[in-house]
């Protein structure tokens, strides 16, 4: 291999992960998603763009997440917690 296509390699192989390091890992694309679903409106339905790296069952549980906290249904430490759920229905 000659000297120019030795150094046409090495400089595309830093081209090649220069550019897959700059996108975000799934765990940190969650945790954007986690912020962009708490800063937007209540009405708003549309999925948020940093969610659309997820998969489909995990921005659901991350809703999911997301309504039980806002309803109270949370303990300090955002773990489901049966009793405040119980107690803000209403019984029949």
């Amino acid at each position: 291999m000659n000297r120019n296509a030795l150094t046409v390699a090495i400089a595309g192989a830093a081209l090649l992960l220069a550019s897959c390091s700059s996108q975000p890992t799934y765990d940190e694309s969650v945790q954007q998603c986690v912020k962009a679903l708490k800063a937007r409106h209540l009405d708003d339905k549309t999925k948020p763009k940093p969610c659309e790296p997820l998969k489909e069952e995990d921005y659901t549980l991350l809703i999911m997440s997301k309504s039980m906290d806002d309803l109270g249904w949370t303990d300090k430490d955002g773990n489901f917690d049966r009793n405040k759920m119980l107690q803000s229905t209403p019984s029949p």
